[in-house]
């Protein structure tokens, strides 16, 4: 599977963002998207996820509210809408395809990802 990230910029605080996520060449078994986040100095983190067979998705507590992720399966595009943007979002935002895990998607593990994009830079002045 191929994703490209793209929908970064430079934003002030209060702010919106809408990250995208074009995939090409899933399998039956893509059915997760994760989308996850890396900060300067930071560990990467799951922020949020979505199973393209039925739209269930699921969030990082720290987003909740904030967040939305969403998927367009016909244009194999899956994105992430980021409300409210705090300079703490400041990351790079990556997407990435797996499998689903205990019939649902996991945000707070990358273990179960395969696939991933090269990730798109969000950067929120304050």
């Amino acid at each position: 599977v191929q994703l490209v990230e793209s929908g970064g910029g430079l934003v002030q605080a209060g702010g919106s963002l809408r990250l995208s996520c074009a995939a090409s060449g899933f399998t039956v078994h893509d059915d997760a998207i994760g989308w996850f986040r890396q900060a300067p100095g930071k560990e990467r983190e799951g922020v949020s996820c979505i199973l393209r067979s039925d739209g269930r998705t699921d969030y990082a507590d720290s987003v909740k509210g904030r967040f939305t992720i969403s998927s367009d399966n016909a244009k194999n595009t899956f994105y992430l809408q980021i409300d409210s943007l705090k300079p703490e979002d400041t990351a790079v935002y990556y997407c990435a395809v797996g499998p689903t895990v205990l019939d649902g998607c996991i945000y707070y593990s990358e273990s179960y990802y395969v696939s991933w994009g090269q990730g798109t830079q969000v950067t929120v002045s304050s």
